[in-house]
């Protein structure tokens, strides 16, 4: 991304907010194994602002002026791991003002006695239901900012807002991530028959992805033969293809930053009339889900459109037996917005707006009989109803 990207949103953002300082970090690196620490990912609203892929960095925006926090590294971690410059981080973000440790917090404690209240990240809503530790650094800021401003406010729904209507240059980033996973795709079922195992399946996308100059997958591939595609994060990758079944394969590349989400289920040697059912139940409510996709949608009435959808595809299967059947079988939500994070927020809107981009993924899945059937693809919101940007790739069985 051109260090223009970084400087307009951090522009947008302080328009949103009005007057006052704003601090955010990025993450920290996180331990691994002993003394080797994990692939680094940086906190997607800090990526927002600044482009840094690089950890324990902060932004300080404060009207015109900006800064930034580098972090110390000693001499002995610049030879083993590299160093991320202040000319680096000067030309990647187009931040000119590189503070040391020091002068970064006696920076702040100038703020704060200009200023009673800071902008920064507040406590993540969500994460009561995670069921993993968070990044400790953001955490650790906001603590801090409390301890030296008078009031923290929290600025998160503000970013959630602009990351939920995509600039050109993001979106040029989404398809190419798309692009990119469904030539994946089409390449794993021309070659289907030949595989024995998920992990192959996994590794040949992989490589693919790596070859096409993506950075990697946009999270954990799921590959899930059979009675493992009813697991919906399912992640191990290890079994055997079972002659007979179906299987489920989630993956998205991603792309300067920006993530590909695309489900497929595919049938692995000749699969019975149940299994051909249910995929075409699944098949069939996901073109008409899609189809209710306009701007100015009512989010709620989306939602309780696709209700009725899944309930019909549901009731066709002879699946709604009891009254907790529809959540046992279609236990997920259908959309979640795209973008930086895989799972991006859409800032909580009433109503769809042009230049959002989410998924539409119903699936049905049946534990008692070893099946699980899900089919996403990614959805842009227009100026005049949808497009769908994954289309390309066939959802067929």
């Amino acid at each position: 991304m051109n260090p223009t990207f970084f400087i307009k949103n951090r522009k947008r953002l302080v328009n949103s907010l009005g007057d006052g300082p704003i601090i955010i970090g990025g993450y920290s690196q996180l331990q691994r194994s002993h003394d080797a620490a994990f692939a680094f990912e940086q906190e997607a609203n800090f990526w927002y602002l600044t482009g840094i892929e690089s950890p324990s960095w902060t932004v300080i925006i404060n009207g015109d002026e900006e800064y930034l926090i580098a972090p110390h590294v000693s001499e002995i971690h610049q030879i083993f791991d590299g160093n991320f410059s202040a000319d680096d981080a000067i030309k990647t973000s187009g931040v000119l003002h590189v503070l040391s440790l020091a002068e970064g917090k006696a920076m702040i404690k100038d703020l704060a006695e200009k200023n009673e209240e800071v902008f920064s990240l507040g406590l993540d809503p969500d994460a009561s239901h995670y069921d993993f530790y968070e990044n400790p650094a953001p955490l650790k800021l906001y603590k801090e900012l409390q301890e030296t401003f008078k009031t923290v406010k929290d600025c998160r729904k503000n970013l959630a807002v602009l990351r939920a209507i995509k600039q050109p240059e993001e979106l040029h980033a989404i398809r190419t991530a798309i692009n990119i996973t469904i030539d994946a795709f089409e390449m794993a079922k021309s070659s289907f028959p030949t595989y024995r195992h998920e992990y192959e399946l996994e590794a040949d996308f992989t490589q693919l992805f790596r070859r096409r100059g993506a950075k990697g997958h946009a999270y954990d591939p799921i590959i899930a033969g059979e009675k493992n595609a009813c697991t919906l994060h399912y992640g191990k990758n290890e079994d055997a293809f079972i002659d007979g079944s179906l299987v489920l394969l989630d993956v998205g590349a991603r792309y300067q930053g920006y993530a590909a989400d695309i489900t497929r289920t595919y049938a692995f040697g000749e699969v019975s009339d149940r299994h051909k059912a249910v995929h075409q139940a699944v098949e069939e409510a996901h073109h008409k889900i899609i189809d209710l996709l306009q701007p100015g949608v009512v989010v709620k009435e989306y939602f309780d459109k696709v209700d009725r959808i899944m309930l019909v595809a549901l009731n066709s299967l002879g699946l709604l037996k009891e009254k907790n059947d529809y959540r046992k079988y279609f236990p997920h939500s259908i959309s979640h917005g795209l973008g930086i994070d895989v799972h991006d927020s859409l800032g909580g809107p009433e109503t769809f707006q042009p230049g959002m981009v989410l998924t539409v993924e119903p699936g049905i899945y049946i534990p008692e009989e070893k099946i699980g059937v899900r089919i996403e693809d990614d959805i842009l919101i227009t100026e005049t109803g949808h497009e769908n940007l994954s289309q390309r790739l066939s959802t067929s069985l």
